[in-house]
């Protein structure tokens, strides 16, 4: 089976044992968007600057394996054209609810970010791309499809892992393993990913998340790190997040 169905069929099964980041806000949390009242995250515990946004009323933003229901009802509620693509049946159910439930509309594709995008050249305004491209061996090519598919002057948000969640155990006492992480070429990370039933997951280093986005055509802008609000690595206050900011000139 190939990496990518075996993530989307995990992801399907975390929806189905309540992952925090598969539960769709409220009706009430999105009658206070409406209000002026909203956050979202693309990292576990710090909300994105509002300033990043800008007004996103009549804006066309793309939630990039953004499904779940948590924050493309905020950009709808706050006037966007939105569009979501995920390859998890589950998490684009939870963008199906919310829309029918507050009565708005949403494009709902499945699809793979590894893959060409199908969308069309400069289509959209924003593409909001929470942490996830940790489930792709190789992120390069996901910037470049984020620079075709945005405008001249489009914003890229995203939010992305440091290395080190991959070096250490599962109490993140010890490190045990060397980078990069790649289970499709070491038995033993893939057998300790089985063990602690976390899909297929890669490390990618700053050459490829930032480096990667400024070889794409991107300038960055913005950037904040975070923790994981859980963990002893959280406990000793060490970011093993980041989210970034980056405009297509």
């Amino acid at each position: 089976m190939d990496y990518q169905e075996i993530n989307a069929q995990t992801i399907d099964r975390w929806v189905q044992d309540g992952w925090q980041w598969g539960i769709p806000i409220s009706h009430e949390q999105f009658k206070a968007t409406m209000q002026g009242c909203w956050t979202v995250v693309l990292t576990p515990t710090k909300p994105v600057p509002y300033e990043w946004f800008g007004d996103l009323k009549g804006k066309k933003v793309l939630g990039l394996a953004s499904g779940g229901g948590q924050q493309m009802p905020v950009f709808a509620a706050l006037g966007a054209e939105c569009t979501v693509l995920d390859y998890s049946p589950k998490q684009l159910e939870s963008e199906s609810l919310v829309a029918k439930r507050e009565g708005y509309s949403i494009r709902i594709v499945r699809g793979d970010m590894t893959r060409r995008l199908p969308f069309e050249d400069e289509e959209f305004d924003l593409v909001f791309h929470p942490v996830s491209n940790c489930y792709a061996k190789d992120v390069k090519p996901i910037w470049k499809e984020c620079w075709r598919v945005l405008k001249k002057g489009g914003v890229l948000i995203s939010g992305m892992n440091h290395s080190i969640i991959y070096m250490v155990d599962e109490e993140e006492k010890t490190i045990i393993n060397q980078m990069p992480f790649n289970p499709l070429r070491n038995k033993d990370q893939m057998e300790q990913l089985q063990r602690e039933d976390a899909g297929v997951q890669f490390s990618h280093s700053l050459e490829e998340q930032i480096g990667g986005q400024l070889e794409a055509g991107f300038k960055l802008t913005a950037l904040y790190e975070d923790t994981a609000g859980a963990g002893r690595l959280h406990e000793l206050n060490i970011p093993t997040f980041f989210a970034t900011r980056s405009v297509k000139e």
